[in-house]
């Protein structure tokens, strides 16, 4: 393990200071999406989402955002899967976007709910006709005994709905509505910036800094 001890990196990419920041973090937000979307990040959208279950026991995956507003941060999943059975016992949760190119991340916390069924019904008709018999075809976080388990559920589904396949019950979307933010900008020596935005009872946003 000492060559793995030994990795070691230096943050000199970007700064955040609090005189350049938004006021309110999901202007911010946008600002830095915006940022690594036109540097060609990989996957810019795509956020490690992470939920508790009911005994209090966590995990994480990674999802990708397809829409974020005042409104909130949307992404698309069967209900029935392991996020969506620990979002029923527990509906908080916290995303995290990584943009290693520019040595920085967003980690944001709060409530979530789903989205209206038309909401969800708009998102799933636009996707490409496999990955909408896809819906039908997974049973998401279910043991199967092989691939081969999902080809043909995928087969039948095609048989079944044709071209125009309706959206599955079981498939949708949540919505998490942001109560606390933090941007972190690596910088050299592991002084770090960090800024979080914090949501107080009466609606309004409050910055801070916090030590790396």
């Amino acid at each position: 393990m000492k060559h793995l001890a030994d990795m070691r990196k230096s943050y000199e990419a970007g700064a955040l200071d609090e005189t350049l920041a938004a006021p309110e973090p999901l202007r911010q937000f946008q600002t830095w999406f915006d940022e690594a979307m036109a540097a060609k990040v990989p996957e810019p959208n795509a956020m490690t989402l992470a939920t508790v279950s009911g005994e209090g026991r966590p995990s994480t995956r990674v999802v990708l955002i397809k829409d974020f507003d005042a409104h909130g941060f949307v992404w698309y999943t069967n209900y029935a899967s392991r996020k969506g059975q620990e979002l029923a016992q527990n509906p908080w949760a916290a995303l995290q976007f990584h943009w290693v190119l520019q040595e920085r991340v967003v980690r944001i916390e709060g409530r979530v709910e789903k989205t209206s069924a038309e909401a969800s019904d708009l998102y799933y008709a636009s996707r490409p006709l496999d990955s909408r018999l896809g819906a039908w075809a997974s049973p998401q976080s279910q043991a199967i005994s092989s691939r081969a388990v999902l080809v043909t559920n995928a087969a039948k589904a095609a048989v079944t709905h044709g071209l125009h396949p309706p959206r599955p019950p079981h498939w949708g979307g949540y919505r998490l509505i942001p109560d606390r933010f933090e941007f972190w900008q690596g910088r050299p020596s592991r002084l770090h910036d960090r800024l979080v935005y914090q949501l107080d009872d009466q609606g309004v946003w409050h910055r801070e800094r916090l030590a790396p």
